[in-house]
């Protein structure tokens, strides 16, 4: 394998099995080991560097493979990846969430920060619609001097994110569903802004949903930002698109930063089968400048009802499932 090979192959894994595969880990893990060496380099500063980075990535992921226990912990093989962290069952509906770089210890400060304000300065009615921060702890790799930070997360059970909602639905949601979904993402950013935090990144794979009791939880801070202040990166495998202007321009964001990406989902969920006042209240929602859009996810909360009235009538519970 080629050392530039192995940094593209290093940078596109999101999971362990995507870096060393199911068949023979340890041979991909020795030749990966091999191509990226510190010793095998070119003399070209950029590659050191990408390879260094990627070398890092591959030890200590091989390691952490290893590990049983973390902290009070003990780990098993992961129960999801995330955009740069794997999260870990714990037992009693807790997750911890380890990065899988320590180059990304900085958005783990930004969760943990931005989950301690909100339970702090936050609703306590509507804090369920978040995930708990249980503890946050440091882990030194002895072998490599890699220091992380762990959060360790509690929330409901029995969850699922948009991606796999809008999969179970690919000519779209009924509007009817989509409107519980969306009130209650309202509900998330009005208890986050209150707080003074904004999400930054409300984008499918951190919407999750509980179909029978039609619940909702905002997952993954690690973008987060408070009110005024700028995001810190796009999450990866998700472009511009997704975002208003200020999140890539690194402009100041505020609540109609998250409001513009919440509306984008709702609309992304309903596709084609969008009926047209929801359509024009989520276009709205996203116009380009910041200061153009609503601004509090409270009064948006009361607008949007009065649209869903004139819509469907007295609102009444509508059962969903994931598989129709």
């Amino acid at each position: 394998m080629r050392t530039a090979e192995a940094i593209r192959l290093v940078a596109a894994a999101r999971t362990d099995a995507d870096l060393f595969g199911t068949d023979q880990p340890a041979r991909r893990y020795r030749e990966l080991v091999a191509a990226l060496h510190p010793d095998r380099l070119p003399a070209d500063p950029a590659v050191r560097a990408e390879a260094t980075d990627a070398f890092v990535q591959v030890t200590t992921r091989w390691r952490a493979r290893q590990v049983t226990v973390l902290g009070d912990y003990r780990l098993g093989t992961p129960a999801y990846s995330g955009d740069l962290a794997d999260l870990y069952d714990v037992g009693a509906d807790r997750l911890l969430k380890l990065p899988r770089r320590p180059t990304d210890n900085d958005l783990m400060a930004r969760e943990a920060h931005a989950l301690r304000t909100i339970a702090e300065r936050g609703d306590p009615r509507y804090l369920p619609y978040v995930p708990r921060l249980v503890e946050e702890f440091r882990h030194l790799d002895a072998a490599t001097g890699a220091e992380r930070r762990i959060n360790v997360l509690a929330t409901a059970p029995g969850l699922h994110d948009l991606d796999e909602v809008r999969r179970a639905y690919p000519d779209g949601l009924d509007g009817r569903d989509v409107a519980w979904m969306w009130r209650r993402l309202l509900v998330a950013l009005g208890l986050a802004h209150q707080a003074g935090v904004v999400h930054g990144a409300v984008l499918p794979p951190h919407v999750l949903i509980e179909p029978d009791g039609h619940g909702v939880v905002l997952v993954d801070w690690c973008f987060s930002a408070p009110v005024g202040g700028t995001i810190p990166a796009l999450v990866p495998g998700y472009d511009a698109n997704w975002y208003p202007d200020e999140i890539p321009r690194k402009r100041p964001c505020g609540p109609g930063t998250d409001i513009a990406m919440a509306s984008g989902c709702m609309s992304w969920l309903m596709g084609p089968r969008a009926p047209r006042e929801l359509d024009a209240f989520a276009r709205g929602c996203r116009q380009r400048a910041l200061d153009a859009r609503p601004d509090d996810a409270w009064r948006l909360l009361r607008e949007l009802d009065e649209v869903l009235d004139r819509l469907y009538g007295p609102r009444t519970f509508r059962p969903f499932t994931l598989n129709p």
